[in-house]
């Protein structure tokens, strides 16, 4: 906050509450200013200013904010939609402000790590193919998944755009027979694999492992950059990113 705002704004930045709701506080006077009551919404502060309301005291916001969210299937990585629930949906009302916008796109049915943030020159850094930022993502597949699939991805392959592919990691985790038949080929596999991009096409690992004759079934991502989804994060919810894992954020973006 380096120039004066005005009170109701600060609050209302500050996650105490909306414009409407804190210029009901500071008129029926639950507002003090550097340990007075004022009663004009309009008054300016600075940040030498101590600004306590209903006994707690409330801190300039932040410049951004950064929420590290599991995405639930369902739900699109959007700002707003007039069908579907938004990613944004699930962030409560306490810590919404101008400006969230999800990190990149997970297709609707897709799970997992997905940042959302009001910082945008973050996220173009972060998302920009020059800077080979990796995203990890398993993926359940319908088809046998082998070793020379893995040294084609190394390569890349024609997804149907002008370049191919840039070289992507595959550990191949698990394939097995299912019990379901086909007439042509007998019993189908299935496999579980880990698969590491640098870019964000739509629907990209999908058409990667159509592009090799198999079908995902299951999408989820692990991980962005050095950050990976926690396990005691529950799908669907969301929590603040830490110091520590924002700061690593950043030198994945600024590398």
């Amino acid at each position: 906050m380096e120039k004066p705002v005005r009170l109701d704004k600060f609050l209302a930045d500050a996650g105490a509450g909306t414009r409407s709701e804190v210029k009901k506080y500071i008129q029926k006077g639950q507002v003090q200013v550097n340990g007075k009551p004022v009663k004009k919404p309009e008054l300016k502060i600075t940040e030498e200013d101590q600004v306590v309301m209903n006994g707690q005291e409330i801190h300039a916001a932040p410049e951004y904010v950064y929420y590290l969210f599991n995405k639930p299937a369902g739900c699109v990585s959007a700002t707003e939609d007039s069908r579907d629930k938004t990613v944004l949906d699930y962030i409560e009302k306490k810590d919404r402000r101008k400006g969230l916008f999800p990190v990149g796109r997970l297709d609707k049915d897709t799970e997992g790590f997905l940042l959302i943030t009001d910082d945008g020159p973050l996220a173009h850094e972060l998302l920009s193919p020059k800077k080979h930022v990796d995203k990890t993502y398993y993926a359940k597949v319908s088809g046998k998944v082998t070793e020379e699939d893995a040294a084609r991805l190394a390569e890349g392959v024609d997804i149907g755009e002008k370049d191919l592919t840039r070289p992507a990691r595959l550990e191949i985790l698990s394939t097995w027979e299912s019990d379901t038949e086909s007439v042509e080929a007998g019993k189908n596999w299935e496999s579980e694999i880990r698969l590491t991009i640098h870019e964000g096409k739509f629907h990209q690992v999908k058409r990667m492992m159509e592009a090799l004759g198999k079908k995902v079934t299951y999408l989820k991502r692990l991980s962005m950059g050095p950050l990976a989804l926690p396990s005691d994060l529950p799908t669907g919810k969301y929590r603040p990113l830490t110091e520590k894992e924002l700061e690593l954020l950043k030198s994945a973006g600024n590398s």
